[in-house]
């Protein structure tokens, strides 16, 4: 993508994100936090308001005109949602809250249901807090045994390691599809062949690339693949899960109550089909037709569109990044023309904590977030207690980039300066 190109992204998208037009602490706003969770356009903000000003109405339940509208607009966000990702049937999308929400749902339905003691669960070192905890609930409670896989040389996932761990015994395997804190973008192709050869389950965390990156999720062929509305351009309390139809078909209610039933008597009850066994009581309506209308604007923009633009990005942003000997980057680098990882940066500045960094970087009015990112294992593994991330979306630019950069110059300056006069 060329800068006339990158302008004109630049150009046609910004003007669609209120929250981008304001000043920080006295600066305009460089919000780079978006793997935390991403700004919402207008039309996303529209559809919330939409709702409740005019189709303010219980979903499913009513034969009145605002129940009608409302059920429509809740339904149509799932056609939407399952055609963004491919799935062969609108029965395989399942809202919910968020992705660990869903992550739950496999676990607490399918996990609980069908391990057994010594079935082995394969997970990443580098998983999400939600991709981990989940999985320790059900090995604790059933007696499956968690295994991970380690770190290549280049800090991505070590394939010739899974293949090692892989037996008869593997039951399911559940890494993520790109680290929210190393960017490496994961062979699940590959991952999810190797596992199905031994009969296992897989689940794909797509939280961090539901929002970047085109999914055909047949194509890929995984058995799960949740992901987060809120990261995707729309609101929080959102989220989905897909499964295959007949996995789905097979695995129990997750939660009981109001709409994933068909009949109820005393002593015993009969479900609802797909997907509204699993969406008990009044889901969240608004948030789910937002949604819906994220998804829209993602599609209006194109994901090739968008991840060929976050490429270039990425590449300028790494550019300025290696040139700095203070800095110390985590996760693979990537390719000359920025690809084959996220468009996000994991760094620690030597002699500079990541949280002093992040609330000097927020004085000058950019957002950027440190910690352990819900990687504490991970973090534990690199020998770092917390790093600061910069992380890009497709409504950022290279000018933004670059008072990124003169702001952690200025803050790493700020810093030496500090250690000169104690030296002193």
């Amino acid at each position: 993508m060329t800068v006339a190109q990158e302008l004109t992204l630049a150009a046609q998208v910004r003007a669609d994100f209120p929250i981008l037009h304001q000043e920080v602490n006295g600066y305009p706003l460089v919000y780079f936090d978006n793997a935390a969770t991403s700004q919402k356009p207008r039309a996303v903000l529209e559809a919330l308001q939409h709702y409740y000003q005019q189709d303010n109405a219980n979903v499913h339940r009513g034969i009145h005109s605002l129940s009608a509208r409302a059920t429509d607009a809740y339904e149509g966000a799932r056609d939407k949602v399952a055609a963004f990702v491919n799935a062969a049937s609108r029965n395989e999308i399942v809202f919910t809250r968020n992705a660990s929400e869903a992550i739950n749902l496999v676990a607490y339905s399918w996990g609980m249901s069908t391990l057994q003691p010594g079935d082995e669960i394969i997970l990443s070192v580098m998983e999400h807090h939600s991709n981990l905890v989940p999985w320790q609930f059900v090995a604790q409670r059933t007696g499956a045994v968690l295994k991970f896989v380690g770190l290549s040389a280049e800090q991505a996932f070590d394939l010739e390691q899974y293949r090692g761990l892989l037996s008869h015994k593997t039951r399911l395997v559940a890494v993520n599809h790109v680290s929210n804190a190393l960017g490496c973008i994961n062979p699940v192709e590959e991952i999810i062949d190797l596992a199905h050869r031994y009969g296992a389950r897989v689940l794909i965390d797509g939280c961090q690339s539901a929002p970047h990156l085109a999914l055909n999720l047949p194509a890929m062929d995984c058995d799960w693949f949740v992901a987060s509305g809120h990261k995707m351009c729309g609101p929080t309390g959102s989220g989905f899960l897909y499964g295959k139809l007949p996995l789905l078909e097979s695995m129990p209610p997750f939660l009981g109550g109001g709409e994933m039933i068909a009949d109820v008597f005393f002593d015993h009850s009969t479900y609802a089909e797909l997907p509204h066994k699993f969406e008990a009581g009044t889901p969240a309506i608004a948030e789910v037709i937002a949604l819906g209308a994220a998804v829209d604007y993602l599609s209006s923009l194109g994901m090739d569109r968008i991840a060929a633009y976050e490429h270039e990005l990425t590449a300028y942003l790494y550019q300025q990044l290696r040139s700095m000997p203070e800095v110390t980057l985590y996760g693979p680098l990537p390719k000359v023309d920025g690809s084959g990882r996220a468009a996000l940066a994991t760094f620690t500045v030597e002699g500079v904590h990541a949280q002093d960094l992040s609330t000097l970087m927020d004085q000058s009015g950019i957002a950027i977030r440190s910690g352990h990112h819900c990687t504490q294992p991970l973090h534990r593994l690199l020998g770092v207690d917390s790093t600061a991330r910069a992380s890009l979306y497709f409504y950022n630019t290279r000018a933004e980039i670059d008072r990124f950069i003169a702001a952690l110059k200025d803050t790493i300056d700020f810093f030496q300066g500090i250690f000169r006069r104690i030296r002193s």
